[in-house]
C-alpha cells in the first residue's frame, strides 16, 4: 500500500514541524510556492493534489493537480490555506499528507477621520473630538505605531491624545483620539502598520496632514436630472467637488452594471458616446478625501425609446359571447412599451383618415398603473359603417423616434379563434436525434400568437423557455431526445387576436429510441482453452415490447433470439481456440435500432509495473558509465498464457532509435514476485527511457515505460559518501517516526532570525547565504528534552577479501554549529542492520559551542550493514537551534580528530584487541618477512603483512578467526 510525505522548496520564509502533523508552510505573497509529494508503494501510486480553503469566499480550488509537485508561482492571500497529497494504487486505505500554507502579506496603511456623533459641523477643526483611524490588511495581525511630525506617540505621552484599538476589530485597526483639539494638533500624523518584518516584508508608512480645512467633501451635479436624450447621442455628465483638505477624489458608478465599456473619464466628467438603450440607467458621482464619510450624488440617464406593439380585440363583455355583432359594443386595446412613458402619446385613423373621440368612437388611456402604455378605442353600438381598418398611431412628444403604426381590421369576417390539431398529428411518434414539428391549425381573424408549453410536467421547453411564441401554430423540435416524450399545450395568446377566454388542444409526442445496453465494451483477457461467458443486459428502450438480440465474432453470426419477460441474454465460449479471438458483439435490436454491447476477447499479457521503491537501484563500477537495478512485476500473470520472456527496450531520452533484446523467462510468474534485471553500461549522466513487454504464446501484451535517470548514487559498497543538502532528496535521508519532531533543511538566505537572533547559523558549513544545511528549530511548540533523529541510507560495509577477512573501519565526520544560551546535546548512533537492530552511541556533545562551524570526525568499525543516525535534544529555551552539514562517510580510519571533539563514544577508543595485534604485528615484523599481494592484512593503515601467519600467532588452532 502507498505512503506519502510531502518535502518542499520554493521561496518558503519558514517551516514549523509541529506537533500532531501539523506542518505550517510560511510564504510571503508574490513568491513561488513548491510543494512535492514524495510517495512509495507497488503499483506506483497515483498522485492528487487538492486544496480546502483557506476562508469562507475562497472554494475548493477549481481543479486538481495530478502530478508529484504543486507549484504556484506569484502565489496569492487567497491561495493560503491547507494542501492536501493523497497517494492511492488500490490496495489499502489511501495515504494522505497535509500542510497548511500560511501567506503573509502587508497593504498600505489608509488614514480616514472622523468626528464625534453629536457635534457633526460642516468642518471638524471647529470640534472638540477628532479621531484618526488606521486600517492595513495583513497576515499576521499588524502592529500601528503613531506619529506627530517626528514625535513618536504612545499612550500617555500627551494627555491631549488617546491612543486605543476597538475591541471588536481584533487589532487590525488603530485610533488615535484627539481630545480638546489644540493649535499644535494641527500637524503632519504618520501611521506606520508593521508586522515585524517577518518574511522579509518591510513596514509601510501613510501621512495625513491635519488642518483647519480639513472637512469632508461636498459635490454637485451640473445638468438636468433626469438626462434625456435620443438613441445615437452624446451624453456628458459633469461632477464638481468643492475644496476642501485633503483633495477628494471622484469616482462614477452604475447603481445596476459596471460603466459602458465606451464611458470616457476625466476627472469628474462621464462622456458616453452614441448611447444605446443598453446605456440607460443611474449614474452616480462619489467623491472621498477619507474625511467622514464620502458624498454621493445621482442622475438618471434616460434613453428615449418605442417597442413591442400589439392589440386586442375584446367583443361585448356585457353579453356572454364571443364574437363581434352588429348593435354591439367592441373595443380594440393597443399597448406600446415607451421610455420615457409620460412623453408616450397616441392617435387613431379609421380607413387612413383621423378619428377624433365621439359618443359612439369613445378613445380612453389606461390607468399607467392598471396597463401602461395602453390606449382603447370603444365602438358603441357597431353599424355596418363602422367596418375598415383600425390603425393606432403611437409616437413621442420630442420626436426623433420613428412612430409605432398598429392596423387592425373590423369585418364581417372578424370572428374569434379555433383550435385543432390535424389528424393524424397526435400521438406523434418520432425517433432519437430527428426533427419533428408540433402542429395546431388556428382558425378566426385575426390571427393570434400561438404559446407552446409543456402540459404533463413543469419543464422548460426546448429553447429553455417555459412558453415558446409561434405565429404559424408549428413548434419545431430539433435533435429531440427521449426526455422530451409527453404533452405539449398549444394556447391562443390575447395579444394580436381577440381577448377572450384562450382556445387550446394537446398534442401526444413519443419518442422511440434504441436499447441502452451495458456493458458497452469489456475487453477480456485469456489464455488459449479456458472456458468463459459474456453478458449483455438492456437498461432501458423504447419501444421495449419487441426486442431481438444478435451474437457475432467479427462479421460472423453466433446466435440469435428474441426477449421474452428477461433483460439479459448470454454467450458462452468452452474452450477458447486461436480463432476465438476478436471481437465479440451482442447487439440488441428494437423498431429505433440496436444498442451493442463489444467484447474484446485477446490473449495479450497484462502491463509489467515498474517497482520504484528498489533500495539504492543505481551504481557506478567504472568511472563514464553507470549500472541500474530493474525491478517490477506482473500485472495478473495468471490471466493469460505463461508469459515466456519480456522484451526490453532501451534508449537515451529525446533519441528515436530503441535498442531491444528478450529477457527469458522460466517456470509461472507469481502474483507479486519481484522480478530484476541489471541494466549496464549507461553512460553517465545521460537518462533513458526503458520500455518492457511481456511475451505469450499469443504475441505481445502491453508495454510499460519508465525513465531511468543518473543521479551522483550512494554506492551499495561504502567507499566514499558526502552530503551537503544542497539536495531537496537529502541523500536519502529519513526523518525517523519515533521521535518528537523532524529536522529542517534550510538557508541562511530565507531563515528568519527576527524572534531568535542569537541562535543558528549565518550560513552554511562553507560561508555561503545561498547554501543548505539541516537545522532543529527549538521555537514553538518545542519543549525542553524533545529529540529530532535523522538515518542515513543503510552501507554495506566493503566485501570480504579471497582470505575471508573484512577491513571494516570507516571514518565518519560532520560539521555541527550549536550556538545559543538554550542549547541542548547533539548525539550520533551506529545502528548495525541483522537479525536484530543494535544501535549504539559513537558520539555527544551538549551546550553552546560559539556561533562557528565545527567539524566531528569518529572512527567506526561496523560488521554488517550499518546507518548513522544523528539526533538533536531540544534544551531549555528557544535559543537552542543546532544545525549539521557536510556529512562525510570514508573507507579508513580518520586522521587526527579535531582537538574540540568531547567524545563518550566506546569506538572512539581503539579495543584491546587491536592493541594487541598491534604489539604481535610490531613483533612479527621483526621476522622481516616478504608480502604478497594475495593475502594482505591492513591495521592501522601502516603495517602490511601476509595473515596466515598472524593468524597462527593469534589463535593457532583457529585461523579463520584472525580478529573478532
Amino acid at each position: 500500500p502507498p505512503t506519502v510525505r510531502i518535502v518542499h522548496s520554493g521561496h518558503a520564509c519558514n517551516i514549523e514541524e509541529e506537533r500532531y502533523t501539523e506542518r505550517v508552510y510560511t510564504i510571503r505573497e508574490g513568491e513561488t510556492l513548491e510543494l512535492t509529494c514524495l510517495v512509495t508503494g507497488h503499483p506506483r501510486p497515483q498522485i492528487r493534489w487538492t486544496k480546502t480553503a483557506g476562508s469562507a469566499s475562497d472554494r475548493f480550488q477549481d481543479s486538481s493537480v495530478f502530478n508529484e509537485t504543486l507549484r504556484i508561482s506569484k502565489i496569492q492571500r487567497h491561495q493560503g490555506g491547507r494542501y492536501y497529497c493523497k497517494a492511492e494504487n488500490g490496495l489499502g486505505s489511501p495515504a494522505i499528507k497535509s500542510i497548511r500554507v500560511d501567506v503573509y502579506y502587508l497593504d498600505d496603511p489608509i488614514v480616514t477621520v472622523h468626528q464625534s456623533i453629536g457635534e457633526a459641523k460642516e468642518q471638524f477643526y471647529y470640534e472638540r473630538t477628532v479621531f484618526l483611524r488606521c486600517v492595513a490588511n495583513s497576515n499576521p495581525p499588524v502592529r500601528y505605531s503613531w506619529r506627530r511630525g517626528r514625535e513618536v506617540l504612545s499612550q500617555g505621552s500627551d494627555k491631549g491624545v488617546e491612543i486605543y484599538e476597538p475591541f471588536f476589530t481584533q487589532g487590525e485597526t488603530k485610533i488615535l483620539k484627539l481630545k480638546n483639539l489644540r493649535p499644535q494638533d494641527y500637524a503632519n500624523y504618520s501611521c506606520i502598520a508593521s508586522v515585524r518584518n517577518v518574511c522579509g516584508i518591510p513596514d509601510k508608512n501613510v501621512l495625513f496632514r491635519l488642518t483647519n480645512k480639513t472637512a469632508s467633501p461636498t459635490i454637485k451635479l451640473l445638468g438636468d436630472d433626469p438626462v434625456v436624450v435620443n438613441p445615437g447621442q452624446t451624453v456628458t455628465l459633469v461632477c464638481i467637488a468643492s475644496d476642501r483638505e485633503p483633495t477628494p477624489t471622484l469616482t462614477w458608478v452604475r447603481t445596476t452594471d459596471t460603466l459602458p465599456g465606451k464611458s470616457v473619464l476625466n476627472g469628474g466628467t462621464l462622456t458616453l458616446p452614441a448611447v444605446t438603450s443598453e446605456d440607460a440607467g443611474v449614474y452616480s458621482c462619489v467623491a472621498n478625501n477619507n474625511v467622514g464619510n464620502p458624498a454621493k450624488k445621482s442622475t438618471t440617464v434616460v434613453v428615449r425609446a418605442l417597442k413591442k406593439g400589439r392589440f386586442w380585440i375584446t367583443p361585448d363583455p356585457y353579453h356572454n359571447d364571443d364574437n363581434i355583432q352588429i348593435g354591439r359594443e367592441v373595443k380594440i386595446s393597443c399597448q406600446v412599451e415607451a421610455t420615457p412613458p409620460e412623453e408616450l402619446m397616441f392617435s387613431w385613423l379609421k380607413n387612413g383618415r383621423a378619428l377624433r373621440s365621439s359618443e359612439r368612437m369613445v378613445i380612453t388611456q389606461t390607468d399607467p398603473d392598471v396597463s401602461p402604455g395602453t390606449t382603447n378605442l370603444d365602438i358603441i353600438d357597431l353599424k355596418f359603417t363602422d367596418f375598415g381598418t383600425y390603425t393606432c398611431m403611437a409616437s413621442l412628444k420630442g420626436g426623433g423616434i420613428p412612430e409605432i403604426s398598429i392596423d387592425v381590421n373590423i369585418s364581417s369576417t372578424t370572428v374569434p379563434p379555433n383550435l385543432t390539431v390535424p389528424r393524424g398529428k397526435s400521438p406523434l411518434v418520432t425517433q432519437e436525434g430527428d426533427t419533428v414539428e408540433l402542429q395546431c391549425l388556428v382558425s378566426g381573424k385575426p390571427k393570434p400568437i400561438i404559446l407552446w408549453s409543456r402540459a404533463d410536467k413543469e419543464a422548460p421547453m426546448s429553447d429553455g423557455n417555459m412558453q415558446t411564441e409561434s405565429y404559424d401554430g408549428i413548434l419545431r423540435i430539433v435533435n429531440v431526445s427521449r426526455e422530451m416524450t409527453g404533452s405539449y399545450r398549444c394556447q391562443t395568446s390575447q395579444y394580436n387576436g381577440f381577448n377572450v377566454k384562450p382556445r387550446e388542444a394537446i398534442v401526444e409526442l413519443i419518442v422511440q429510441y434504441p436499447p441502452t445496453v451495458e456493458p458497452v465494451f469489456t475487453e477480456i483477457r485469456q489464455g488459449l482453452a479456458r472456458t468463459f461467458a459474456m453478458s449483455c443486459r438492456v437498461l432501458r428502450a423504447h419501444p421495449s415490447r419487441v426486442l431481438k438480440y444478435e451474437w457475432r465474432l467479427g462479421s460472423r453470426l453466433l446466435n440469435a433470439g428474441q426477449f421474452d419477460s428477461q433483460d439479459e441474454t448470454e454467450y458462452s465460449v468452452r474452450s477458447l481456440s486461436r480463432e476465438g479471438y476478436g471481437e465479440y458483439s451482442c447487439d440488441i435490436i428494437n423498431e429505433a435500432g440496436a444498442g451493442r454491447c463489444s467484447f474484446l476477447v485477446t490473449g495479450k499479457a497484462y502491463p509489467p509495473e515498474f517497482y520504484y521503491d528498489t533500495y539504492s537501484p543505481l551504481w557506478q563500477n567504472r568511472p563514464r558509465v553507470y549500472a541500474f537495478k530493474l525491478q517490477w512485476t506482473q500485472m495478473n500473470p495468471n490471466a493469460v498464457d505463461r508469459i515466456m520472456a519480456y522484451r526490453l527496450g532501451i534508449r537515451q531520452t529525446g533519441q528515436q532509435r530503441w535498442w531491444e533484446q528478450e529477457i527469458p523467462i522460466d517456470g509461472m510468474i507469481q502474483k507479486g514476485e519481484l522480478i530484476t534485471y541489471n541494466l549496464t553500461e549507461l553512460i553517465k549522466p545521460e537518462a533513458y527511457e526503458v520500455r518492457l513487454t511481456p511475451i505469450t504464446r499469443f504475441g505481445e501484451g502491453d508495454s510499460t515505460i519508465r525513465i531511468v535517470k543518473y543521479s551522483a548514487p550512494i554506492n551499495p559498497h561504502l567507499r566514499e559518501f558526502h552530503c551537503s543538502f544542497e539536495e531537496e532528496p537529502i541523500c536519502m535521508f529519513t526523518q525517523e517516526k519515533s521521535d518528537n519532531f523532524d529536522w529542517t533543511r534550510h538557508s541562511a538566505a530565507t531563515r528568519d532570525t527576527k524572534y531568535t537572533p542569537n541562535t543558528g547559523p549565518s550560513s552554511d558549513r562553507g560561508g555561503s547565504k545561498q547554501g543548505f544545511y539541516m537545522y532543529i528549530e527549538t521555537s514553538r511548540p518545542r519543549m525542553e528534552g524533545d529529540k529530532a533523529r535523522l538515518s542515513s541510507p543503510t552501507f554495506n560495509i566493503a566485501p570480504k577479501n579471497p582470505y575471508g577477512t573484512t577491513n571494516s573501519a570507516y571514518c565518519f565526520s560532520f560539521y555541527y554549529h550549536m550556538y545559543g544560551k538554550h542549547i541542548g546535546t547533539l548525539n550520533a548512533y551506529l545502528r548495525l542492520k541483522g537479525q536484530t537492530m543494535t544501535e549504539s552511541p559513537i558520539w555527544t556533545l551538549s551546550g553552546n559551542q560559539g556561533d562557528r562551524w565545527k567539524q566531528a570526525k569518529v572512527n567506526i568499525h561496523p560488521t554488517s550493514a550499518f546507518q548513522m543516525v544523528l539526533e538533536g535534544i531540544r534544551g531549555p529555551g528557544i535559543e537552542g537551534d543546532i544545525a549539521i552539514d557536510d556529512v562525510t562517510i570514508e573507507e579508513g580510519e580518520c586522521g587526527d580528530p579535531p582537538p574540540n571533539l568531547r567524545s563518550s563514544a566506546p569506538s572512539a577508543t581503539p579495543p584491546i584487541w587491536q592493541s594487541c595485534v598491534t604489539l604481535l604485528l610490531a613483533l612479527f615484523v621483526n621476522r622481516r618477512q616478504p608480502c604478497d599481494r594475495d593475502g594482505l592484512g591492513e591495521m592501522k593503515g601502516r603495517i602490511f603483512v601476509k595473515h596466515k601467519d598472524i593468524a597462527e600467532l593469534v589463535n593457532p588452532r583457529n585461523g579463520s578467526h584472525f580478529l573478532p
